[in-house]
């Protein structure tokens, strides 16, 4: 299944740029390159992860990297004042400087540009864990080690497993991410597409995903 963004798609992009700013994200192997002097732990998700998984590229706005919440002071090291960090979430953005060194309440990511009038160029989530392990966004009692619920790609690059990936997106539930189900869908071991089938009935009983997975 091949996407493109549709109308609606791409007034919202352009709603989205307008109100906070333009973006040139990365891609992988661009991230690889500025992870390089990072020395923990990191991984892509979202829709460049289903695309390392199926071997299928598509159309992508930004990339997501993940990193530990625990460790952004040491990724603020690495980024030292060669770019700018916001703390990003419930609808507000603050900058994370030495006067506010945490992100703000309700903040589960950072932006990174070089300079008030630069796009954006970095999503970086922050990943909650409990005593080292994995906590999954989208059910607390899903923990896990990393290596666990992550694999590295040929590129050398870590990314989400794939039906992790996906059922984050089933609660958007937005036409690029169906397009993401049917080409990962197929591709997926029996045991990962009965777990995503049942993580998606828990989301909703009557989601229209159900039927593209029979």
């Amino acid at each position: 299944m091949h996407w493109e963004p549709s109308e609606a798609d791409e007034a919202e992009e352009v709603a989205f740029r307008r109100l906070y700013g333009e973006w040139q994200a990365l891609d992988p192997a661009g991230l690889a390159d500025f992870m390089a002097g990072y020395a923990h732990e990191w991984w892509v998700v979202g829709g460049w992860a289903i695309d390392a998984f199926t071997g299928q590229e598509r159309p992508h706005d930004d990339i997501d990297a993940v990193i530990w919440r625990r460790d952004l002071p040491a990724f603020r090291a690495m980024v030292g004042d060669r770019h700018h960090l916001w703390s990003a979430g419930a609808g507000a953005l603050r900058p994370v400087t030495d006067d506010f060194p945490e992100p703000h309440e309700g903040s589960g990511q950072v932006w990174l540009r070089d300079h008030a009038r630069a796009p954006w160029f970095l999503d970086c989530l922050l990943s909650e864990d409990r005593d080292g392990l994995w906590v999954s966004r989208r059910d607390p009692d899903h923990v896990a080690p990393l290596a666990d619920v992550t694999w590295v790609a040929d590129d050398g690059i870590r990314y989400m497993r794939p039906e992790l990936v996906l059922q984050h997106k089933a609660r958007l539930d937005r036409t690029k991410d169906a397009a993401d189900l049917a080409v990962a869908w197929p591709l997926l071991g029996a045991r990962e597409q009965d777990w995503l089938r049942e993580a998606v009935r828990r989301e909703r009983a009557d989601h229209p995903w159900l039927a593209l997975m029979g």
